[in-house]
């Protein structure tokens, strides 16, 4: 019986973090699949992955001008790509066509989603639900903290990217529009921490029950995710109660939009359950065409002649959907085929690669290649992204409400703990649940469909 106390835990945990650097640098890793081609290295790390890092530092030093270093990041690694990287539907202009083709469905339901989330905010802001909230929560740190509970329910069974749109309005009215940075960073980590337990609140869990995984497998995660919300929630509170006090009581003769609570009820009632529709009965179509994205706008434009939507909000929307669209292509282009063997130090390591790479492909190869303890990695690569703001859709979201959020050094320094709450929240988990991974699923996994391109993603 291996030796896990938490004393023991805590001990192992910096040698873990050095076990998962060959992740960082996929190159080292230990498991290539010899069926894809070999992308051209320097002292053996992908040139590929060496733009793709160039591209996310340039968004961490240029906060400034994400969109355009994101742009120009992806049009050199495609460039690259198709000159001298083959992609692993083939190389040169028909290898990019091909991988487009694979990937259009996800992109377009990302967009979808985010645009149309955008609009469902500002209905929800009209409503007036968050000026009147305010007679709800504390007037203390611990309102700040109950709403950060509030969103970490929603997201147990909305999109994180919902919950995030949320719980931000309603911030920017209880706090009358001075959001610390800090507590931007809670609200990303509350929505995506609410999510990983629940196979309807995140596209890799929804991923994992499709492949097989079950329902109750995921659940453990809400034992890493309730610890890591102490963490990060109650210093977050803290911080934003002495950077902008909450309200203390919502303006008198408020009236409650029911029309527009209508709306917005419709919408996340329709994404969710196409969502399951799409995935439990019509699993071979998921990848074939972006219905939640589709059906999102299609519920949107029905609800026109109730209450018309702040179209205004569309073009900043769009260009952060954009920006996070950029860094999901290029992350799909890398050539993710290694891995180290399951355990639980990789489970590890692929929450702080979450923050800065796509969990999409990370949760696809981790299915394909089985062995894993399924809570460990719905907790890792659901909650990793929080840790920066682009590091999640519902981060990129909700920094399209407040920009100032867009800058790495600003949020670590801000958000330092949630990544605190992510490595004790793992630990917690590996000491009360211990390591179990699912062999069943390991020997199954080869004949499953795996779909790439379901909605609401957490990154």
């Amino acid at each position: 019986m291996p030796d896990l106390t938490v004393a023991a835990t805590l001990r192992r945990l910096p040698g873990a973090v050095c076990r998962v650097i060959p992740l960082l640098v996929p190159g080292l890793a230990n498991a290539a699949t010899g069926s894809l081609p070999e992308p051209p290295a320097m002292a053996g790390v992908p040139i590929d992955f060496i733009l793709f890092a160039l591209m996310l530092l340039g968004v961490a030093l240029f906060h400034h001008h994400t969109l355009k270093v994101a742009l120009a990041g992806l049009g050199a690694i495609t460039l690259f790509k198709v000159l001298a990287s083959p992609f692993a539907e083939g190389a040169g202009i028909d290898g990019l066509i091909a991988h487009l083709g694979q990937e259009w469905v996800l992109l377009a339901n990302l967009l979808g989603l985010l645009l149309g989330f955008a609009l469902l905010s500002k209905h929800f802001e009209a409503s007036n639900i968050p000026a009147w909230l305010p007679r709800l929560l504390p007037d203390d740190w611990k309102g700040a903290f109950l709403l950060l509970v509030m969103i970490f329910v929603l997201s147990s069974f909305l999109d994180n990217i919902a919950a995030a749109l949320i719980g931000g309005t309603i911030a920017g009215v209880v706090f009358r529009g001075k959001v610390h940075i800090g507590y931007l960073a809670a609200i990303v980590a509350a929505s995506n921490a609410g999510g990983s337990g629940s196979v309807v609140g995140d596209t890799t869990t929804t991923m994992m029950w499709i492949d097989g995984v079950s329902p109750l497998s995921v659940l453990e995660a809400y034992i890493a995710a309730v610890a890591a919300m102490a963490i990060f929630g109650i210093p977050a509170s803290i911080q934003q109660q002495r950077h902008s006090p909450i309200v203390r009581e919502s303006a008198a003769g408020i009236r409650i939009d029911g029309a527009r609570v209508f709306i917005v009820a419709l919408i996340l009632l329709t994404a969710i359950i196409v969502n399951v529709v799409i995935n439990l009965r019509f699993n071979a179509w998921s990848d074939r065409f972006p219905f939640i994205g589709v059906a999102v706008w299609i519920a949107l434009l029905a609800c026109v002649p109730l209450r018309r939507p702040h179209w205004e909000e569309l073009p900043a929307a769009f260009k952060g959907s954009l920006f996070l669209l950029s860094l999901v292509l290029a992350a799909s282009m890398m050539p993710v085929q290694k891995l180290p063997d399951a355990s639980w130090h990789v489970a590890l390591g692929l929450g702080f690669i979450s923050a800065v790479f796509d969990n999409i492909p990370l949760t696809a190869l981790a299915l394909k290649q089985g062995g894993y303890d399924w809570g460990f990695i719905a907790f890792a690569v659901g909650f990793g992204g929080s840790m920066i703001w682009f590091g999640s859709s519902a981060g990129v979201a909700l920094t399209n409400q407040f920009p100032e959020g867009k800058s790495v050094f600003a949020w670590l320094r801000a958000g330092w703990h949630v990544a605190l709450g992510y490595v004790v929240g793992f630990a917690l988990l590996l000491v009360i649940h211990g390591w179990t991974p699912d062999a069943r699923h390991r020997l199954d996994s080869g004949t499953r469909h795996i779909p790439t391109a379901t909605a609401g993603a957490n990154r």
